[in-house]
């Protein structure tokens, strides 16, 4: 599978400009190539990101998640999440699980991975459960995630 060039353009000015809160990735089967579908906003929310994420269509999508530390240093973590819902069809969902660790390679400076398949799966919880994991041995940090604020204790 190919991945256009505006991926990864795309994902450098996530990571190091913050021009955007995050990015919807499509896979364009005729073409066999993984597309820039939607790019939120920084302004954008959480439940502007998930919104964009189709009921019954696989996607690739990276988040920005910011935080506090508990010395109030601002600080974020890119998410890679796999959306691949049940309702989606069987063939788009083997291309998206195997292209998924090629594609990845592609986006240097993923942090954190999580695979959803419905929208409870990808809730601000499980952003908390999957940072706990990825912050273990670090001190307590309090999140503040599009004005929800949820103390960490790892």
């Amino acid at each position: 599978m190919a991945v256009h060039d505006d991926c990864k353009l795309k994902f450098l000015e996530l990571k190091a400009k913050r021009t955007h809160r995050f990015i919807v990735f499509k896979i364009e089967e005729k073409q066999k190539q993984v597309i820039v579908e939607k790019l939120g906003e920084p302004t954008e929310s959480y439940e502007d990101f998930t919104k964009c994420l189709p009921a019954d269509e696989c996607r690739y999508a990276v988040y920005d998640f910011d935080y506090l530390t508990a010395e109030n240093v601002p600080k974020s973590r890119i998410f890679f999440i796999a959306w691949s819902p049940d309702t989606s069809r069987i063939r788009s969902k083997m291309i998206y699980a195997s292209s998924k660790d090629r594609f990845k390679r592609e986006l240097d400076g993923i942090q954190v991975e999580l695979q959803a398949t419905d929208p409870t799966e990808m809730g601000l919880d499980v952003f908390k459960s999957r940072f706990e994991t990825a912050n273990s041995g670090f001190p307590s940090y309090v999140i503040r995630l599009l004005s929800v604020s949820m103390m960490i204790n790892p």
